[in-house]
């Protein structure tokens, strides 16, 4: 077990006792780097066992914990972790019910945080007040260069949150609100973004109830934005002509690779 650096348990259903005897390995363990518990129903005292074996784990870089009923609760205990974890770069939380009080436990946690690159917060419960809690984050935090928000329940006031927050952010470089609701207000939110950040290369908004409105106003701060190179706008409500004006981006700019 001493050269052991990848643990796999996908979809094993070790549960709290499970969590617990992987917990005591970790405590020992100087080589395991990837832990993936996807599906396995730890719960919330599950995760405060691995919380309490990440105090003084210092290999392990990447941790799954999706689906796996955390909650609130559980969110904090991770987020106890990364006050004080150095090692951790990907952290995936995906589909764990977790609200907005569960965003501001790790948003806080985070502030400081300079190792963790890659965040996973979708299919959670996250809304405009969790939005905005992580937009603190985003104002502080200089590591964070992914952030996945797939499917959580972000609207107009949370994608202007996320907006004024990477107004000077220097870092975050892939940003995915697809699948929640931020409309075309939202959208104009995100445009006037674009104006301003220089670091933005990936943007994900399918599925965010999109007009023509709002893609117009993507497609007029496009012409002249020079670092984002995928906009994903699948699933939205945009007629024949603006795809055409769409097509017709992607054309004459070579650096835009999706849209």
């Amino acid at each position: 077990m001493q050269t052991l650096t990848t643990l796999n348990f996908v979809s094993n259903q070790i549960g709290v006792d499970g969590a617990q005897h992987l917990a005591n390995t970790l405590q020992n363990n100087a080589t395991l780097t990837t832990l993936d518990l996807d599906r396995n129903q730890i719960g919330v005292v599950g995760a405060q066992h691995l919380a309490n074996a990440l105090q003084n784990n210092a290999t392990l870089t990447i941790l799954n914990l999706e689906r796996n009923q955390l909650e609130d609760v559980g969110a904090q205990h991770i987020a106890n972790v990364l006050r004080t974890n150095m090692t951790l770069t990907t952290l995936n939380l995906d589909n764990n019910g977790i609200g907005d009080v569960g965003a501001q436990h790790l948003s806080d946690a985070l502030q400081n945080n300079t190792t963790l690159t890659t965040l996973n917060l979708g299919w959670n419960q996250i809304g405009d007040v969790g939005a905005q809690h992580l937009s603190d984050l985003l104002q502080n935090n200089t590591a964070l260069t992914t952030l996945n928000l797939i499917s959580d329940q972000i609207e107009a006031i949370g994608a202007q949150h996320l907006a004024d927050a990477l107004r000077n952010n220097t870092t975050l470089t892939d940003l995915s609100l697809a699948g929640n609701g931020t409309g075309d207000v939202g959208a104009q939110h995100m445009a006037d973004l674009l104006r301003i950040n220089t670091t933005l290369t990936s943007l994900d908004l399918t599925g965010n109830e999109i007009g023509d409105v709002g893609v117009q106003y993507l497609i007029d701060v496009l012409k002249n934005n020079t670092t984002l190179t995928a906009l994903f706008l699948w699933c939205n409500e945009i007629n024949e002509e603006l795809w055409d004006e769409i097509n017709q981006l992607i054309e004459q700019n070579s650096r835009m690779t999706k849209l």
